[in-house]
């Protein structure tokens, strides 16, 4: 389905907003949140944008406001945010009217990051199916751009947290060959991105949790 070229092209706006320099009077970008329905926790991880936008200003010299935008499924807001992440641990369940309103979103120019935080995996492949019966999810090769932005990660993601004794998993959805979902399992990198405390990771394991939260950014915004 063809879009209409203003939605496109306001999503690139915001992108490159988010990008001039962090010393600019630009005005600033919010990670959003997406808010989701089925009974899912979507806001498991209430400090992670927060510290993944600080981050991302600190070695990226983005232009990004640290406080999170949470935005609905369905929500024309949807547009106003080229980053949007997603995460929880239980059921996420879309309608119609969500799948095509985040359709239309990706193929506008728009990236959905998608955390599994331990049980939204058997939810989320027919949820995408749901927004693209065309499409499957397939690993994301480690030599793809996502993976080598400013942060390499020659041997794909980083694993922050255990649960099944699994190695960390990059998925991805491919609109006529460009990356617009990135679905990342078996590792819980929003749990890396939250305040120290919260899951008393180590700083090793927190730092490359946030490099690869960078490196999404830094793809989405420039893609």
């Amino acid at each position: 389905m063809k879009q209409p070229s203003n939605i496109k092209y306001l999503i690139a706006a915001l992108a490159i907003m988010a990008i001039l320099p962090y010393h600019s009077n630009a005005q600033k970008l919010q990670l959003a949140l997406l808010k989701y329905n089925g009974g899912g926790d979507w806001y498991a991880n209430p400090t992670a944008l927060k510290n993944l936008a600080l981050f991302c200003n600190q070695q990226l010299r983005t232009n990004l406001d640290t406080r999170e935008a949470q935005v609905d499924v369905a929500s024309p807001e949807l547009f106003n945010y080229p980053f949007v992440h997603m995460t929880g641990h239980g059921r996420w369940a879309l309608s119609d009217a969500e799948a095509k309103n985040l359709r239309t979103y990706l193929e506008a120019g728009g990236f959905l990051h998608i955390d599994d935080n331990y049980g939204l995996d058997e939810f989320v492949r027919p949820a995408l199916k749901k927004v693209f019966p065309e499409l499957s999810l397939s690993e994301v090769p480690f030599s793809h751009p996502i993976y080598l932005q400013k942060f390499k990660f020659t041997n794909g993601l980083p694993k922050i947290h255990e649960h099944e004794n699994k190695p960390a998993k990059g998925y991805g959805l491919f609109l006529d060959g460009k990356l617009v979902c990135f679905y990342s399992t078996e590792t819980d990198l929003g749990d890396g991105w939250e305040d120290p405390d919260v899951h008393n990771d180590t700083p090793e394991k927190r730092n490359v949790a946030l490099q690869m939260g960078a490196n999404l950014v830094q793809y989405a915004f420039k893609q």
